[in-house]
């Protein structure tokens, strides 16, 4: 398994504190998060510098977006060897009604969809709404 700073060397990602900081946060949580999330756990740091690490984490396939629905974009760590390629890498995400968590469902593998001749997929996103494991007990 690599190092956080194997990784990072292995996009082109110039290794510093606080990009190590950001990923070990990402990767201790279970849900994905949003910048505010981010920001709120990084309160002394500086915005700029985290929005940046967030964006170059996303451009280098270290996380990935979701839009969940709720208005408010979240990310979370791709799993290892996603290339967060439409053809291979797409997951489900469930978003809990209730908690309003949002949680990749990496096991579960959306199937490739085939659109009409023209149309060019930039981004497919499946999420499925109800109710958690944690909040339906």
């Amino acid at each position: 398994m690599q190092t956080i700073e194997q990784l990072l060397e292995s996009k082109n990602i110039r290794v510093t504190a606080m990009r190590l900081l950001i990923y070990k946060f990402l990767a201790e949580k279970q849900v994905a998060v949003t910048l505010s999330d981010i920001e709120n756990a990084f309160d002394k740091a500086d915005r700029t510098t985290l929005y940046r690490t967030v964006k170059t984490f996303e451009e280098k396939a270290i996380v990935h977006q979701i839009d969940d629905g709720t208005g408010i974009t979240k990310y979370a760590l791709c799993e290892e060897g996603c290339n967060c390629e439409i053809e291979t890498d797409l997951h489900l995400h469930f978003h809990c009604n209730i908690c309003n968590e949002t949680v990749c469902l990496t096991e579960h593998k959306i199937p490739q969809i085939k659109v009409p001749d023209g149309f060019v997929s930039e981004n497919v996103n499946l999420v499925v709404k109800g109710i958690c494991d944690k909040c339906s007990r």
